[in-house]
């Protein structure tokens, strides 16, 4: 199971490399890409999910808490030869979190000089963790589970386990989800991309730094397991043919 770890980790990792990467280059100040707009972050974490699932594809790619998790729920193996189960699912998400956490610091340590620089403690929580546009907790959390709805149940029709064209199709997936769905929450749809990041930025020392928000950061985990957990199910009650 340590090669599961490594893969997802690894895999995770240059997810929120990239993904948080693109959310930095367009919110922090003096960044050549500041400014850039949303559909700027919608296709960079696209394009991160797609780095990432073709790294982690010997694991299955889940790279995600809630995909671990709607697999379990659907029936599905994690990846060939791998059973769904508990023990395993708790090494999908040790290395997806750990993973997390990782690219959130080499984030910080490609932005420094910037993060040193921004004046704005919200830019550099955005950078690492989710928020909402309006703060309602009840529909916060309705918004990242259908969100993350959409996202488990394409994966689990798509076969569960990206191969071939699957990784574009999940990456392309997630541009759609983050322009349709995003603005109410910032659409984190995973559970460890959120929770990582959160505890990185907590933890670093930042110049001019707030708080983690840690109010909020229950909606962004619960949200993504509650729509994986929906998705998992309905596709156990009727699954599509591939």
């Amino acid at each position: 199971m340590g090669s599961i770890f490594v893969s997802e980790l690894i895999g995770t990792a240059l997810l929120v490399l990239l993904g948080c990467g693109v959310v930095a280059n367009v919110a922090l100040t003096g960044s050549k890409g500041h400014g850039g707009g949303w559909l700027l972050v919608n296709f960079g974490w696209g394009l991160a999910v797609f780095a990432g699932v073709y790294t982690a594809a010997r694991s299955g790619a889940h790279l995600n808490p809630a995909v671990t998790l709607g697999l379990w729920i659907a029936g599905q193996d994690f990846a060939p030869g791998v059973s769904p189960g508990f023990a395993h699912a708790a090494v999908y998400a040790g290395g997806q979190l750990t993973g997390a956490m990782a690219g959130a610091i080499l984030v910080f340590l490609a932005y420094k000089k910037h993060f040193d620089a921004e004046t704005d403690p919200g830019a550099v929580l955005g950078v690492f963790a989710t928020g909402p546009a309006i703060r309602t907790p009840a529909w916060n959390v309705l918004t990242e589970a259908v969100a993350t709805f959409v996202l488990v149940y394409v994966v689990l029709v798509l076969g569960g386990t990206p191969s071939g064209l699957g990784p574009l199709a999940v990456a392309l997936l997630v541009v759609g989800i983050g322009a349709s769905l995003g603005g109410p929450t910032g659409y984190a749809l995973n559970p460890a991309r959120d929770l990582g990041p959160r505890i990185i930025h907590a933890a670093l020392r930042l110049g001019r730094k707030g708080g983690s928000d840690w109010a909020y950061a229950w909606i962004p985990v619960i949200g993504p397991f509650l729509g994986g957990l929906v998705a998992g199910l309905l596709y156990h009650i009727s699954p599509m043919p591939l």
